[in-house]
């Protein structure tokens, strides 16, 4: 009887985890949204019933909220991308914080609290399709990866699972945002800022570098691409500036570079 009873209940944690949430409103009806100045797109959410969740934003400047509708039972996914709505997609209700009935307290007992709990570290975002695994054990895999890449911990994968790495990869990059304010140095040395020139026209933004103490002391092209090794004696920043189409595509700092003294 008990064997019995403990099949059951791992049957139907599987099920509820794979199981896509019925939304009583989909994403696709918010498309109105889309293209509306961030304020104006929450404003519009919070009047349709949403109530804000999680805000994560990655390295490349993209900014992915969470809001959950209690009345529809409907959780959503907002894109923002230079202060604009980019796009509004279906989520989970996990990534809500949301389990449809008990299922919750089941997967988490069949799967390890510790692993898939009533709230998983990484979000739907995170995944390249946008999408969790419908796989449980791909996703103890995935979320083990994104907690070893998030927190700086050793690559150990020791499954040889691919969702492992994809994991690993998702967390190393939300680290890197997370810590985007960081200069990458300790200390008391003052460190001048640079990232905030990300997509800033070449011309004024070689000038902002210069006002803000560095100079270039290298500089060379790669087919399209123009790398300029920018220096600041003071702070003892060697900083890289990837130039295409005109603007700041990159800036990062690379430590050490022969010129960068």
């Amino acid at each position: 009887m008990r064997k019995s009873l403990t099949k059951l209940v791992a049957t139907a944690a599987t099920a509820a985890l794979v199981a896509t949430p019925v939304m009583a409103e989909k994403a696709s009806q918010l498309v109105d949204i889309n293209g509306s100045y961030g304020r104006d797109g929450e404003r519009q959410l919070r009047d349709r019933g949403f109530s804000h969740v999680s805000t994560h934003k990655n390295d490349m400047g993209y900014v992915y909220s969470y809001w959950w509708d209690e009345a529809d039972d409907d959780c959503v996914n907002v894109e923002v991308y230079d202060g604009r709505v980019m796009t509004i997609n279906d989520a989970s209700d996990q990534d809500c914080g949301h389990h449809k009935g008990n299922a919750g307290t089941a997967v988490a007992a069949v799967a390890g609290a510790a692993i898939l709990g009533a709230l998983l570290s990484h979000k739907s975002h995170h995944h390249d399709d946008n999408r969790h695994h419908d796989s449980v054990e791909d996703e103890q895999h995935y979320e083990r990866g994104y907690n070893d890449g998030l927190h700086n911990a050793p690559y150990h994968n020791y499954d040889r699972s691919n969702a492992y790495s994809n994991g690993y990869s998702a967390g190393v990059q939300q680290r890197s945002a997370n810590l985007s304010h960081h200069h990458g140095h300790g200390g008391y040395r003052p460190a001048a800022r640079f990232k905030d020139l990300r997509n800033a026209r070449a011309a004024g933004g070689m000038s902002e570098l210069e006002r803000r103490g560095f100079r270039q002391v290298d500089n060379f092209t790669s087919g399209n691409t123009r790398y300029s090794i920018q220096y600041d004696r003071a702070g003892r920043q060697c900083v890289q500036v990837t130039i295409a189409d005109g603007r700041f595509y990159d800036l990062r700092d690379i430590g050490r570079h022969p010129q960068c003294r």
